[in-house]
């Protein structure tokens, strides 16, 4: 099975099987190749993309004393001027973030197709799992720094009302070149979301699902929910997560069981949190209140407020309770 160790005993008539998965060395194989290539070619930029979402300072004196002076076209020139280079950097984001999309497409397509089971996909593709984890890593890092960037929203609304306004009086305009109306709606839509990379994702997901309808839900659920058990073994296990060369690793996989149940929680028709589901929300919760509460708030808040069925009735009254 390659770095694949099976773990524990087998609960598969319960909670589904629990695995261990190397997600610091699986390498991929030859039938692995094409796909890999394809989506390391999106992962290869994430980083960067990290970066300078991290480095994103916003223009908002500028755009306080344009709009105090508007009658100065000295500052309303400043406040354009300093608007618009961001808008592109928003652009490129949102342009990376279909990137994305699409290689989460692959990736659900090579580890749900029939004749494999799911968990035989994982067990023989472990690269592509790996690949997998990194998307939702990523999507929960991206996501995480966006809330705490309130700036992002302001320029960008600063931005549509004042080219929506004169279409700014011999203001340079070449912007629209970059950012034409119809990508500023799709952008908007995107940034308003509390987390838009998770958002973007999670519809990919439900429209994978819709889109394939030969494909059993079964094959897309059992893969989410299996990973979701590879995580939360290796992270209540010291025998496993001790093999780790990185603490990183820990936090990698909070944040990847946190992604898979919460698109396993948009895609099952019944949620993640009701009795028949197949992932242990009871088990992963504790798991993550068990870790410093600074380490794990983002990603707690993560499954209080970008899930859908946690406030079903059919949710157990100690989960919603274990999250407040």
């Amino acid at each position: 099975m390659g770095n694949l160790l099976k773990v524990l005993t087998c609960t598969e008539l319960e909670q589904g099987p629990n695995f261990f998965l190397d997600f610091e060395n699986a390498q991929a194989t030859e039938g692995e190749r094409e796909v890999w290539n394809q989506v390391n070619a999106v992962l290869q930029d994430s980083e960067s993309i990290l970066t300078g979402l991290q480095a994103y300072k916003g223009a908002g004196q500028e755009i306080r004393d344009a709009i105090q002076n508007p009658n100065d076209m000295t500052l309303q020139e400043r406040a354009w001027n300093s608007v618009c280079p961001l808008v592109i950097k928003l652009k490129k984001f949102y342009s990376f973030s279909l990137r994305l999309e699409e290689a989460l497409r692959s990736l659900l397509t090579s580890l749900t197709c029939p004749p494999l089971t799911p968990t035989q996909h994982l067990e023989r593709e472990q690269a592509l799992a790996k690949q997998f984890a990194e998307i939702l890593h990523f999507t929960l890092r991206f996501d995480e720094l966006k809330m705490r960037i309130p700036a992002i929203q302001n320029d960008f609304s600063y931005y549509r009302r004042t080219i929506s306004r004169n279409r700014i009086n011999n203001m340079n305009l070449d912007i629209e070149n970059e950012v034409n109306n119809e990508m500023a709606n799709r952008m908007s839509l995107f940034y308003a979301e509390a987390t838009p990379m998770l958002k973007t994702l999670s519809t990919a997901t439900t429209n994978f699902v819709s889109e394939n309808k030969t494909l059993p839900l079964e094959n897309t659920t059992d893969c989410l929910s299996t990973m979701a058990s590879v995580c939360k073994v290796m992270l209540e296990t010291p025998e496993y997560s001790s093999r780790f060369n990185s603490e990183d690793t820990l936090l990698f996989c909070m944040r990847v069981m946190v992604g898979v149940i919460i698109l396993y929680d948009h895609v099952h028709p019944n949620g993640a949190f009701n009795k028949s589901s197949k992932i242990d929300m009871k088990g992963c919760i504790k798991v993550l209140k068990d870790q410093p509460a600074d380490t794990v708030e983002g990603l707690l808040n993560a499954l209080k407020f970008t899930t859908k069925h946690l406030n079903d009735e059919s949710t157990p009254k100690n989960i919603r309770t274990m999250l407040q």
